[in-house]
């Protein structure tokens, strides 16, 4: 069975994200547990906490169909040794936000190394900042993010997240999120059918499947390889239809959450009523 929802607002409480997935038909959703564009939130209240566990067994949302996404602003890979533990404090916060709601994935962006360290340097520093943070929190898997490769991002190469996994002290608490703008974006070629077998074939062979935990679902305004990240509503980009039909379709990709980042919201429940009659 696919899961496929977006990435829904939480305003006015983590509580009404489970009713405004519902509303679209979703099977999954993503939210952000705090803003996403401020280091420190009110902590979640125990009423707020209790309506998100409530709203989800009323809607049938388990933990392995949410995807919760950490702050924009954290860089666990942050160079600035005065800077990084604010990076990591904001980390773990969302950790703790994950565990109190009862969710069992965080899904967040590696890092950058802003050309101040070396990749290898930044990769580690990432890999030392997720194992600092899993210690002190139990249950949550950490799920990396492969990035386009803009400016000075790390992550954009399989290779670069095999690394970090490799590092990693409880591999069981470490899993990988797809995003398929940003796969294109850093020149795999999901768009045709050779380059969809070769590119999960690296994936599995570089990485492994058994660490694939969600996929971010998204068409791209951007070429094969352009490190630029820009998403397209599903169809409209340059991967097309064909790309969607298939990894609907693809029964590798059964009982995890394809979640819709793609930038027109009128069309999502459309989106989403597609998908799932493609899959």
């Amino acid at each position: 069975m696919k899961y496929v929802g977006p990435h829904v607002s939480a305003s006015g409480g983590v509580e009404n994200a489970p009713e405004a997935a519902h509303q679209l038909g979703a099977t999954a959703f993503a939210l952000f547990t705090k803003n996403q564009r401020q280091w420190k939130s009110a902590p979640l209240s125990q009423e707020s906490i209790q309506l998100f566990k409530e709203r989800c067994e009323k809607y049938g949302y388990k933990p392995e169909q949410i995807l919760p996404h950490d702050s924009y602003l954290i860089n666990l890979g942050q160079p600035d040794e005065a800077t990084l533990p604010k990076s990591r404090e904001a980390f773990l916060d969302e950790m703790q936000r994950c565990e109190q709601l009862g969710l069992k994935m965080l899904n967040f962006h590696p890092g950058s190394h802003l050309k101040m360290i070396t990749l290898e340097q930044c990769l580690d520093r990432i890999a030392e900042s997720i194992n600092m943070t899993l210690d002190k929190t139990n249950g949550v898997i950490a799920v990396i993010e492969n990035t386009a490769g803009q400016g000075s991002n790390v992550g954009f190469s399989f290779q670069h997240i095999a690394h970090i996994i490799s590092k990693i002290e409880d591999k069981s608490r470490v899993g990988v999120c797809i995003d398929t703008c940003h796969t294109y974006s850093a020149g795999y070629d999901l768009k045709t059918a050779d380059g969809y077998e070769a590119t999960w074939k690296e994936f599995d062979e570089t990485i492994g499947l058994n660490y694939l935990k969600a996929i971010h679902l998204n068409d791209t305004k951007k070429e094969l390889g352009s490190h630029v990240d820009r998403h397209d509503s599903i169809g409209k980009g340059l991967l097309g239809m064909e790309f969607f039909e298939r990894i609907a379709k693809d029964k590798r990709f059964e009982n995890i959450p394809f979640i819709l980042e793609t930038p027109d919201e009128s069309v999502w429940a459309e989106e989403i009523k597609l998908l799932l009659n493609l899959s």
